[in-house]
């Protein structure tokens, strides 16, 4: 991140990264396809809290409350992160190739929501409506709370996102 930041993702090289972690190149390698999911390592345990919180929700929840729960317990992630998170959207909204990348995340994090959601007896579309909802809500609620300054934890973001979607379901202005 903090070659990202002083160099620029484009000019950071594989072999700068590992030099400034103490790693060899080969070591980084192991861990990493590429220099760009450095940036997008957490992936797995966000998808793991999205899934468990959505699995976790009581089973006569609507399939709404279970992606709310499931939004929650992600959101517990980036509370203790919020500079780490800003610096990183900096570089992936300055990067062309990383925006797309991120988005890729969002699509796999839906399909696995919308996996769990069928997993709980949800057809569909609604299994796949709500995942892609739920995306949706946690992506504005993540972009609203990265413009903050880390003072309101981002499941306060999470609750107004879905506030406003119930609203706008309801045929009301949020």
């Amino acid at each position: 991140m903090e070659l990202y930041g002083e160099r620029g993702y484009e000019q950071t090289t594989v072999t700068e990264i590992a030099k400034r972690a103490g790693l060899t190149e080969r070591t980084f390698f192991r861990h990493y396809a590429d220099k760009r999911e450095v940036l997008f390592a957490g992936s797995a345990v966000l998808r793991e809290r999205l899934v468990s919180g959505l699995a976790e929700a009581p089973p006569t929840a609507p399939p709404m409350d279970a992606v709310a729960a499931g939004l929650q317990a992600a959101s517990a992630v980036f509370d203790e992160r919020h500079a780490q998170a800003r610096q990183r959207q900096r570089i992936i909204t300055a990067n062309p190739e990383l925006r797309e990348r991120e988005l890729v995340k969002l699509a796999s994090l839906a399909a696995a929501m919308g996996e769990a959601l069928r997993a709980r007896g949800v057809s569909e579309p609604a299994a796949s409506l709500a995942a892609e909802a739920g995306i949706a809500v946690f992506k504005v609620a993540f972009e609203r709370w990265i413009d903050t300054t880390g003072v309101r934890g981002m499941g306060s973001f999470i609750l107004e996102g879905l506030a406003g979607l119930e609203s706008l379901m309801a045929g009301g202005r949020p």
